[in-house]
């Protein structure tokens, strides 16, 4: 790694310990530009990158007028690059995609079913119903089962595991699935994974929602296998 960007990286790094350590916050102004380069020894247009980059990935905002400021730092923003991960992967990428959330999801519908409200149960119920009948398009049921796996990771509570969850779902991925599933005559099977999962929740039954959770992603994963596999899991695929 060259100067131009070493000297950047480390001015960012060093913006990152001030906040880190507390001395400025969410939604503090940090000093002015002149001032941290002067402050942290490099140049203007070496800061002037580092709080672009910063700015990019959600830690500052800035402010027209008004100067440069931290964040809320929800986790949310931190992760909003992270969340176009499922949606551009494509062939090994996206099965190593599913992968992870083979680890992340039965553990977060197993928090789910310890943690969730009545109300987020509810909601819960109400987006299973949109997946499981009535005259949807497949583009509603598409957006249903997004939303139903959406809901149970965030009804834990955990900020951070719901951004996570959802910068490995992909609504063009989940189109892909349903279309497939379509073709080949199994959407029952998928409507039943959802409707194990729900019933595991309305249960709080944590083993029985992560068992539930880690059956539909593990059959999601190897309908994807098998179609890279007949595809000669090329690019395209």
């Amino acid at each position: 790694m060259d100067d131009r960007t070493s000297v950047p990286q480390r001015a960012a790094d060093r913006i990152k310990e001030m906040i880190s350590s507390g001395e400025v916050g969410p939604g503090h102004r940090l000093p002015t530009e002149r001032d941290l380069a002067v402050r942290l020894g490099v140049s203007r247009g070496s800061m002037r990158e580092a709080i672009r980059s910063l700015t990019a990935l959600g830690v500052l905002e800035a402010r027209h007028g008004a100067g440069v400021y931290v964040t809320a730092l929800r986790p949310s923003d931190l992760l909003e690059t992270f969340s176009v991960l499922a949606e551009v992967s494509r062939g090994d990428t996206l099965l190593e995609v599913l992968q992870v959330r083979r680890m992340i999801e039965p553990a977060a519908t197993a928090l789910a079913a310890a943690r969730a409200t009545d109300a987020e149960l509810r909601r819960i119920g109400t987006l299973l119903d949109r997946i499981d009948g009535g005259p949807a398009t497949e583009d509603e049921t598409v957006s249903a089962d997004l939303g139903f796996h959406q809901a149970i990771v965030a009804s834990t509570g955990n900020a951070t595991l719901a951004a996570v969850n959802e910068g490995l779902s992909s609504r063009t991925f989940n189109a892909r699935v349903w279309a497939g599933h379509r073709e080949a005559g199994f959407t029952g099977e998928l409507r039943e994974d959802h409707r194990l999962i729900h019933e595991a929740l309305l249960a709080r039954d944590p083993e029985a929602a992560r068992a539930a959770a880690a059956v539909h992603v593990m059959r999601v994963e190897r309908w994807l296998a098998a179609e890279l596999d007949g595809r000669g899991g090329g690019p395209g695929a």
